[in-house]
């Protein structure tokens, strides 16, 4: 087991820096950050000060070089728009991410796995059917969409739930069922498909057999094993909610990691950037590590000796 963790950590170590080297590339070709923050009359002797005191006159691998050897020593450098450490902006606004991330997660969970079952367990009737639809759905709506709708209805219409910031629970439900509706549905379709597969094998069978209850054979016998692919997509999902959340944060307007991207995005704010990628790409990284331990849990077949 040490062994496994040991070398999934070095392997990480390749992703993360494959993750960084891209987004920094990327950040790189989208345009000239010092063109944003000059005014507009700035001579062109200005402009290559300024572009020499911030190291952009220097080649890329330089810069990136560069990059990668402050973080090493925890530095991630300075916001260009807010002028603060860009690690500080980051941590400041990652608590928020991790909640509304955790809250859609469970959410997506407590509603997926059950309705998942319900629909491999009464295969081809109405609640099979009812399931499906909803689970079709959730991810053919568009999430800026259905954002927009929770608005306009439980904010606008009828007054009873906040639309913006945070606070108390209640700002976490829209933002929060808007960014597990998409998940949900995948969790749902995953987990009737993983049950149906269980359900087929001799050893639920001969549970039956048994004259064990239908209750006992499902949850016992058969939801262990089928719960391993959901395990797997549900650790996907939450590094997806953790990088992907920007629209929902930009449209409730919750102080997260998303909309701090967003504004650095608009900004050209390159290393605001590069600190968020880079610290949702490691989260990311361990939650998968995660996510493959829990298997050898729900699994005693499974070791990594």
């Amino acid at each position: 087991m040490l062994r496994f963790i040991v070398q999934r950590l070095f392997d990480a170590i390749f992703v993360i820096l494959g993750v960084s080297f891209v987004v920094f590339i990327m950040v790189h070709l989208s345009g000239d950050p010092v063109l944003l923050m000059l005014p507009l009359d700035a001579s062109t002797e200005q402009v290559q000060e300024f572009r020499q005191r911030l190291g952009f006159n220097d080649p890329l691998p330089v810069q990136y070089a560069r990059f990668m050897w402050n973080v090493a020593h925890g530095d991630f450098g300075t916001s260009l728009r807010f002028d603060q450490p860009a690690l500080r902006l980051v941590t400041e606004r990652l608590p928020y991410t991790i909640r509304l991330a955790a809250v859609s997660l469970t959410l997506a969970a407590c509603f997926g796995i059950p309705t998942g079952v319900i629909a491999a367990v009464w295969r081809g009737r109405g609640w099979d059917v009812a399931v499906r639809v909803v689970a079709l759905l959730g991810q053919a709506v568009p999430i800026f969409w259905l954002g927009i709708m929770l608005i306009l209805v439980f904010g606008e219409r009828l007054h009873v739930l906040p639309t913006s910031g945070v606070g108390s629970w209640q700002h976490f439900v829209l933002p929060s069922v808007s960014l597990a509706a998409y998940s949900a549905a995948s969790i749902s379709r995953l987990q009737r498909s993983a049950m149906l597969e269980v359900l087929g094998q001799e050893y639920v069978r001969t549970a039956h057999a048994k004259g064990l209850p239908r209750r006992v054979v499902v949850t016992k016998h058969a939801l262990r094993n089928a719960l391993i692919p959901v395990i797997t997509i549900m650790g996907l999902q939450m590094g997806t909610l953790l990088g992907g959340a920007v629209i929902t944060e930009t449209i409730f307007a919750w102080p997260g990691v998303g909309r701090l991207s967003m504004q650095a995005i608009q900004s050209r704010d390159y290393v605001l950037v590069q600190a968020a990628v880079f610290i949702v790409a490691t989260i990311f990284v361990l939650i998968n590590l995660v996510v493959d331990l829990l298997y050898a849990v729900l699994d005693p077949r499974i070791h990594y000796d």
